[in-house]
């Protein structure tokens, strides 16, 4: 396992930690309302097995790197409300990190992507320097889109293309 820093972040409202087992639940809570899929249809799990699968590729990119999407919980709650993070991936030929944040919707609207997402993007330049964080987002996804880029992200309209849903706009760290 790279030791890539500290496996736990802290913000003003939220605690960012490494999945475990027992979210997997969440993870079947959240992916399996088609609010959180809407503009990433296949992202929608149809029962708890593809809930495990999520959590098991999560926790071996874990394993391998040191770092990978975190469970997203406020600090006066146990239950999370949701996900955030990077993992490795090839994107035009190069080694990235995809940023990745899926968040229960009775949760949206509040900025707790943002403030996970910003704090992820900012655990990534201490940690990943000189790997870009990249977020593939749907052109008609405006909240998601608001996310990266108080995230810290810029648009990078050249780096546009086809993902497993659609087009995609691709959104890329300075």
């Amino acid at each position: 396992m790279r030791d890539a820093g500290h496996t736990t972040l802290v913000t003003d409202r939220l605690l960012l930690r490494r999945p475990q087992p027992d979210d997997v639940e969440i993870i079947y809570d959240i992916y399996r309302d088609p609010r959180a899929s809407e503009y990433n249809p296949s992202n929608l799990l149809r029962d708890r097995y593809g809930a495990e699968s999520l959590y098991d590729s999560w926790d071996s990119h874990w394993r391998t790197e040191g770092f990978g999407y975190w469970t997203v919980l406020r600090h006066e709650s146990d239950r999370p409300v949701g996900f955030c993070g990077l993992k490795y991936m090839w994107f035009h030929n190069d080694q990235v990190t995809n940023l990745f944040y899926g968040f229960d919707p009775t949760w949206w609207g509040r900025g707790l992507a943002a403030e996970a997402a910003r704090a992820a993007v900012d655990w990534a330049a201490k940690h990943l320097p000189g790997v870009a964080v990249v977020a593939r987002i749907r052109p008609d996804n405006t909240a998601s889109q608001r996310v990266a880029v108080r995230a810290g992200l810029n648009r990078a309209e050249h780096l546009d293309g086809l993902g497993f849903d659609g087009l995609e706009w691709v959104y890329v760290t300075p």
